[in-house]
C-alpha cells in the first residue's frame, strides 16, 4: 500500500474521530465508534453504536456482539482486527434511546462520511447489511421491502452481500419464528466469511 494511501486513510480516520456534526442532538455527546483499514475484507454495516459501545469505544461490545461473532464463526481476535473486518455503522455515534429501543442513526453522519470512507475499503469481498437503515443505503432498490422480506431473499444478494436481522436479544422472537435463518443462511454466511478472510 502506498504512503499516499496511508496518509489519506489516517487523515480520514482522524477527521471522523474528531467529528462533532451531530453533537447538539446526541444525549451523551459525540464519540464515533468505527473500525476500518484499507486491507479489510469483510464489512459489517449496522445501525449505530449502543450505549455500551459508546462507553467503551468498542463496537458490538455486548451480547449482540457475542451472537454476531457466533453467526460469523469468528472469535474476538479476528472480529476486532481492522485489517480483516471493518465495522462501519450508518451512524457513528450513540443516538440515544426512544420508546422502542435506540433511536435511528443521525442522517448527517452518512451524508458527511459514508462515501469517503467506503471508497477506502477497496478490498472488501463480503458485506453484512444489518437492519433497515443499513439496507436502505446498501440495497437502495429494495427500500419498500421489510427487513424480514429482504433477509428471506438472501440468495439474491449472496455471496457478496448478506442482509441480516440485528443480533440483539430483542430479536429472539424473530429468530424463533424464522428457523430457516439459522438452518439455511448461517452455514452459507460462515462459509463466505471464511473465504473472505482466508
Amino acid at each position: 500500500m502506498s504512503n499516499d494511501k496511508l496518509v489519506v486513510v489516517d487523515q480520514l480516520a482522524k477527521q471522523i474521530r474528531d467529528c462533532k456534526i451531530c453533537e447538539p442532538h446526541l444525549p451523551m455527546g459525540a464519540n464515533p465508534v468505527i473500525q476500518f483499514d484499507p486491507q479489510a475484507r469483510l464489512l459489517i454495516v449496522g445501525q449505530a453504536p449502543g450505549i455500551r459501545a459508546h462507553n467503551s469505544g468498542i463496537a458490538f461490545n455486548d451480547p449482540s456482539g457475542d451472537r454476531l461473532r457466533d453467526w460469523l464463526g469468528v472469535d474476538k481476535q479476528q472480529f476486532y482486527d481492522a485489517r480483516k473486518i471493518a465495522i462501519v455503522p450508518m451512524g457513528f455515534c450513540y443516538p440515544g434511546t426512544g420508546k422502542n429501543g435506540d433511536l435511528p442513526p443521525r442522517l448527517e453522519c452518512a451524508t458527511a462520511w459514508r462515501s469517503k470512507l467506503l471508497a477506502q475499503l477497496e478490498q472488501v469481498q463480503l458485506t453484512l447489511v444489518i437492519g433497515q437503515y443499513a439496507m436502505q443505503w446498501h440495497l437502495p432498490d429494495e427500500k419498500k421491502q421489510s427487513v424480514t422480506s429482504l433477509v428471506k431473499q438472501w440468495h439474491r444478494f449472496a455471496p457478496d452481500v448478506f442482509p441480516m436481522p440485528h443480533p440483539s436479544p430483542r430479536n429472539n422472537r424473530w429468530l424463533k419464528n424464522n428457523p430457516w435463518f439459522e438452518v439455511e443462511l448461517l452455514p452459507k454466511l460462515k462459509q463466505q466469511v471464511q473465504a473472505a478472510l482466508a
